[in-house]
């Protein structure tokens, strides 16, 4: 019986603590609720536009953005995708996948001395090129994939 109560009390004041924290305006919840996102960019129909909303429709191909991504991918609904960049002073790196209905698939932004590294599962519809973009120093490097989905994983 000791036990609960100890744990009720625990919870009980870690809860006033923050909340007191939270009156005082020490805790700021709405500024990583509030986050910045491009909205354009994910809204768009075709990879060009959402090309041209990241700023990045002429963007240099480079050894130093590493794509990796299954050359066959047998379930469409979970592809493992992985990226990192070696570009000096990354900021972000974006997955585009031209032939899906919103081809921006993810972006993540970076601060400074941040590892510029992601591994996301995506989905794909259809066999399709792609894009592992990288934003260093005002500058786009982009890796590029092509990926074949099979249906139902029978290899066509």
């Amino acid at each position: 019986m000791d036990v609960v109560r100890r744990v009720l009390l625990k919870g009980a004041s870690a809860t006033g603590v923050a909340a007191a924290a939270l009156a005082a305006g020490l805790l700021r919840p709405q500024r990583v609720l509030a986050a910045q996102w491009d909205q354009n960019a994910f809204r768009a129909k075709s990879a060009a536009d959402a090309l041209k909303q990241l700023g990045a429709e002429s963007a240099a191909q480079s050894k130093e953005v590493v794509l990796e991504a299954p050359q066959i991918a047998e379930n469409g609904a979970v592809v493992p995708i992985e990226v990192s960049s070696n570009v000096p002073g990354t900021k972000s790196i974006a997955i585009v996948i031209d032939k899906n209905p919103f081809p921006l698939s993810a972006k993540f932004d970076f601060e400074e001395g941040a590892l510029p590294y992601v591994k996301v599962n995506v989905k794909m519809g259809q066999t399709s090129e792609v894009r592992a973009i990288a934003e260093a120093n005002g500058k786009y490097y982009v890796a590029t994939r092509e990926v074949k989905v099979t249906i139902g994983g029978c290899g066509g």
